[in-house]
């Protein structure tokens, strides 16, 4: 749970009158020492050049340092400590742009936040509290992972959106799911048949084993994912000679999911200027969209956003480009 704010949060601001504050900025939250940087440079300069909006770019260690919370009014603000006309002048936060806290590991610090000890979880917090809007918002944030989206895979999760002549959509939608199941304590039958799927029917090639990460790195493929379940399960059997199995409360932290097998074709990669080899790949396209609603949920923008594709050779299992396994491509390629 979220505890108490730091005593940096009871700034009032009254350090400075209204007269003092700037031009809000956008807040681009991302991790110390960021290299992925080229896309979000493009986004800052694209504010500046088109709407004069400027870009402060911030840690979460460094956000609690700098940002205050005002309790009454929700303002986010930012002492301005550079030379210039600006020094000492505050800077509102009109929009928090999330590019890091999505890993355990942007919070180095743990999440203690009685002693104050857990500061970018107390960053995070102060943020979320805060009057500016988030991109994304904690709730959209939530839905973006691994065990959010396999609740909304089970039966009746999609539908409940759906009602009367919109039932098809619902059953449209679901066709284009894979399957998901829980390893938790939520686990039902459908998803403990997946498991033994694994663990007795030889399938470790049909499923991929997935924590709460994002970028590569991090999955269970074949071999590895049948000794990771097999590590974290307890297997009896009864007198029927059925084997029952019991999970590992260890195992909670991740999904099971039916794996894809896209189709494949002759492809030669680039990295860094330089070719990186030729042979079979395969390729994941991603839409993007953008959803801007107000605090009661009123959608008032909701367009799609661009495609991102994503390149491999067909015999690696990871897929993050920024982790090294795959690369940047084009549909007008494929």
């Amino acid at each position: 749970n979220i505890g108490s704010s730091s005593n940096n949060d009871n700034n009032n601001g009254e350090h400075k009158s209204d007269a003092a504050v700037i031009k809000p900025v956008i807040l681009f939250v991302v991790q110390p020492n960021e290299t992925n940087t080229v896309d979000q440079r493009l986004l800052e300069f694209a504010l500046w050049d088109n709407h004069e909006i400027p870009v402060v770019r911030m840690s979460l260690g460094e956000i609690h340092e700098r940002v205050t919370l005002d309790e009454a009014s929700g303002r986010l603000t930012i002492q301005n400590d550079d030379q210039g006309d600006n020094c000492g002048a505050v800077q509102e936060v009109a929009v928090v742009y999330f590019r890091a806290g999505y890993a355990p590991t942007d919070y180095p610090s743990g999440y203690n936040t009685a002693d104050g000890s857990g500061i970018e979880w107390l960053a995070r917090e102060r943020l979320e509290r805060g009057s500016a809007a988030k991109c994304p918002n904690l709730g959209y944030h939530l839905a973006g992972t691994k065990k959010v989206q396999q609740e909304l895979a089970r039966r009746g999760a999609v539908e409940q959106f759906f009602e009367g002549d919109e039932a098809d959509v619902a059953a449209q939608i679901r066709t284009a799911f894979a399957g998901l199941y829980s390893l938790g304590a939520d686990a039902n039958e459908e998803d403990m048949e997946a498991v033994k799927d694994v663990l007795f029917n030889d399938a470790k090639g049909q499923y991929v084993l997935k924590p709460q990460r994002e970028g590569g790195g991090y999955n269970y493929y074949g071999e590895n994912l049948a000794n990771k379940l097999k590590e974290n399960c307890t297997i009896t059997v009864d007198d029927d000679g059925n084997n029952d199995v019991t999970l590992s409360p260890d195992l909670s932290e991740f999904i099971l999911m039916e794996r894809l097998f896209p189709p494949q074709q002759r492809a030669i990669l680039l990295r860094n200027g330089q070719v990186e080899g030729t042979g079979m790949s395969i390729s994941e396209l991603g839409c993007f969209g953008a959803i801007v609603s107000s605090g009661d949920g009123e959608v008032v923008h909701n367009e799609y956003a661009g495609f991102l594709l994503r390149t491999k050779f067909s015999g690696v299992d990871e897929g993050g480009v920024a982790s090294g396994f795959a690369t940047l491509s084009s549909p007008y390629l494929c």
